[in-house]
C-alpha cells in the first residue's frame, strides 16, 4: 500500500511546482471544481470522477477502472 498524501500536502507540492488546480484539473481530464471540492473536503471522493481525483492525487488508495 502506497503512503497516502493530504490535502494540504498536495496543494504544498502544487505550489512547489508552480502549478494551479486549474492547470493540474485541465491536464489531467477534470473540471477545477471537481479537484477543488476534493481538496477541500466538499466530494469525499467515494466514486466517478471524485474517485478519480483522489486516486490521482495520492489522496485515497484506489483502482481507476475504465469501463470500455
Amino acid at each position: 500500500m502506497k503512503t497516502l498524501r493530504t490535502p494540504q500536502q498536495v496543494l504544498a507540492d502544487f505550489e512547489h511546482r508552480g502549478i494551479t488546480i486549474s492547470g493540474w484539473a485541465r491536464s489531467h481530464g477534470f473540471s477545477r471544481d471537481v479537484v477543488r471540492s476534493v481538496l477541500y473536503g466538499r466530494v469525499k471522493g467515494l466514486y466517478g470522477s471524485g474517485h478519480k481525483v483522489a486516486v490521482l492525487l495520492g489522496l485515497k488508495d484506489g483502482v481507476i477502472d475504465e469501463l470500455k
